[in-house]
């Protein structure tokens, strides 16, 4: 009777408490993660700061004719370089910086307050007409317009693929590096604007049609979360009684089980974090399949430090919940060899 009551008592852990205990530490984990505070708030400010410089550093390295040798590309390169006018230019001229800078991040340090509880709970829209005007802006036309003055004239093969441009699938950098007729580039950058544009809303609601919850969203969120893991020690609590024979074993059973799960969730969480990282750093595997390897190559290295800052903000959470599961497996698993030495004296 005992050894059936053994393996119904692993099954149930195995199969069904595990599994849950794995599920919980993750859901938790990266909900506290995404509705922290310096995940919404801190992090995106922290990234508009570094914009203007990340725009420089990307152009500037680009001039490099070692870091960057596809032709096409550094076709295109060249041709901005000699127009005369940078991106970050470009960028305070649209007024992009100042929108991103003032009215954006001002939204997100709300956002951010809200969180943390420090303010009540309000619906937060986030003004997007700013940047759907600085996209509409002229000197952006003006500013690839001087590109392009700057390039070669096109060859016929060349002319063909300029006037058969599909807006679906056709990036400015890929197009040949060379000079088509006024009517095309002006065609092009009217179409693209519209398309660009009309894909952006008016504006962004955050909060919308939720009510005021104690103690901030954030920790409101965790402290209901947190409660999600009595589903799982239920089941590893029935295993564990029904495989146990004594209350040293009882708690062998209960500790180890959960000892495990935390442990499983822990080094799941430290590989999938570093996985995630060391994809990042491979083009091969990024959505920019249009530019050349170079360039996006040149990109990734730039934007490296935020992608980072964003894995580890999410899973984070996940490897410390992940860790005090482990503790507390550890704890109790340690209470069995307490409770065997009360039985042996008594």
């Amino acid at each position: 009777m005992k050894p059936l009551r053994k393996i119904a008592g692993f099954l149930i852990i195995l199969i069904i408490g595990l599994p849950l205990l794995l599920g919980i530490i993750w859901a938790v984990g990266l909900t506290k993660g995404a509705v922290s505070p310096e995940f919404v708030s801190e992090l995106p400010q922290e990234i508009i700061e570094e914009v203007p410089n990340l725009v420089d550093e990307v152009f500037e390295e680009a001039k490099n004719r070692e870091v960057i040798t596809d032709v096409n590309t550094r076709a295109w390169l060249d041709a901005a370089a000699r127009a005369g006018i940078s991106p970050r230019e470009v960028m305070i001229e649209t007024g992009l910086i100042d929108w991103m800078e003032n009215e954006l991040s001002a939204s997100l340090e709300k956002i951010g307050e809200i969180l943390r509880g420090e303010i009540r709970i309000r619906e937060i829209s986030i003004n997007l007409k700013p940047l759907k005007v600085a996209l509409s802006d002229e000197a952006i036309d003006f500013y690839i317009q001087e590109i392009i003055e700057a390039l070669p004239p096109c060859k016929d093969e060349d002319l063909e693929l300029w006037q058969g441009l599909s807006r679906k699938d056709k990036d400015l950098i890929e197009l040949p590096a060379c000079r088509p007729e006024p009517s095309i580039v002006k065609n092009f950058l009217e179409a693209e604007r519209i398309r660009r544009v009309e894909e952006i809303p008016d504006e962004f609601t955050v909060f919308e049609n939720i009510h005021a919850l104690p103690f901030g969203i954030s920790r409101f969120m965790s402290l209901v979360s947190y409660t999600l893991f009595l589903i799982p020690a239920l089941f590893v609590l029935l295993g564990a009684i029904i495989a146990s024979t004594s209350p040293a074993s009882f708690f062998r059973w209960f500790g180890l089980s959960t000892l495990i799960g935390g442990f499983i969730s822990l080094v799941l969480a430290f590989f999938t974090k570093n996985l995630a990282l060391l994809t990042i750093k491979f083009p091969h595997y990024s959505l920019l399949e249009t530019w050349s390897m170079e360039f996006q190559e040149l990109i990734l290295e730039k934007t490296e430090w935020f992608i980072r800052l964003i894995f580890n903000r999410l899973f984070s959470p996940v490897m410390e919940i992940s860790g005090i599961v482990c503790i507390v497996g550890l704890v109790i698993f340690a209470l069995s060899f307490v409770m065997r030495k009360n039985t042996k004296k008594s």
